[in-house]
């Protein structure tokens, strides 16, 4: 995290050190079941054997995915995240490696391999998420399935001159609050989250988080250099379709066995 030390929190776990991984499994938000269960729907149904996620996290995911009975690994850098996956009741069914999804390689072949919840924008350089649409194709079987779930930057918010978008204002009822803004720089594709939390006894917390956006014909390309075609595209887990007013998009490639794959 920028701008804020914890103590116990390992380094080496990246963005989600224990500090994070400690409040990941919240109730509410992404967590709750009405976001989760149509992902869960979807990566089922394009199941065809064995799944690995990149950067599985707490589990959020690839608990519920694998107690449908589909075989899940995964790769997540933190260690702490990692411990709480494997605290959870099934947690047990995913097997876990720990590493970087540009980089680590699981033993196997896969149906599928899957990124959510906005996860590829935490690579911040182009040749690194490269890197990640590359390590997918090397790990799907011939014409198995890479999925990526995304937001779309807010860009049209920006008037000339400004940089800066809230995303979220919450007074707290107990007198704390919550204000959460992005700081885009166009030219770089760079971008910040940034996360203030105001205690009741008027403390504050400030944290701040980089990443890098990239279009949906950008990743198209990615995954062109790594073998890979866009098979299909939608505004959310619903799939609907996606329009200029989507503010995400789940996006799934097919490895091509007609590509060499730049492993």
């Amino acid at each position: 995290m920028i701008g804020e030390a914890n103590p116990g929190d390992d380094p080496a776990d990246g963005w989600f050190p224990e500090s994070v991984a400690a409040g990941y499994d919240a109730p509410g938000g992404a967590n709750a079941p009405e976001a989760v269960t149509p992902a869960v729907d979807v990566l089922e149904a394009l199941a065809d054997g064995p799944v690995l996620e990149f950067a599985v996290g707490t589990g959020r995911i690839a608990v519920p995915l694998a107690a449908r009975g589909v075989p899940v690994s995964g790769i997540e850098l933190s260690r702490a995240m990692a411990a709480r996956l494997a605290g959870k009741p099934g947690g047990d069914a995913v097997e876990v490696t720990i590493g970087d999804m540009t980089t680590t390689r699981v033993p196997g072949r896969f149906s599928m391999v899957y990124l959510v919840y906005n996860t590829i924008s935490n690579v911040t350089t182009q040749d690194g998420q490269v890197d990640v649409f590359r390590n997918a194709a090397a790990h799907l079987r011939p014409g198995g399935l890479f999925l990526v779930e995304t937001g779309l930057p807010d860009l049209r918010r920006l008037p000339p001159g400004q940089d800066t978008v809230p995303f979220a204002v919450a007074p707290g009822a107990d007198g704390g609050g919550y204000a959460g803004f992005d700081q885009y720089d166009v030219v770089t594709q760079e971008f910040t989250s940034n996360h203030v939390t105001v205690s009741p006894d008027g403390t504050g917390r400030f944290r701040r988080i980089p990443f890098r956006y990239a279009w949906p014909a950008e990743l198209d390309l990615m995954a062109r250099i790594a073998g890979m075609k866009l098979k299909y595209r939608w505004a959310d887990w619903d799939r609907s379709e996606l329009t200029a007013g989507s503010t995400k998009h789940v996006s799934v490639w097919e490895s091509d066995p007609g590509a060499p794959h730049a492993a």
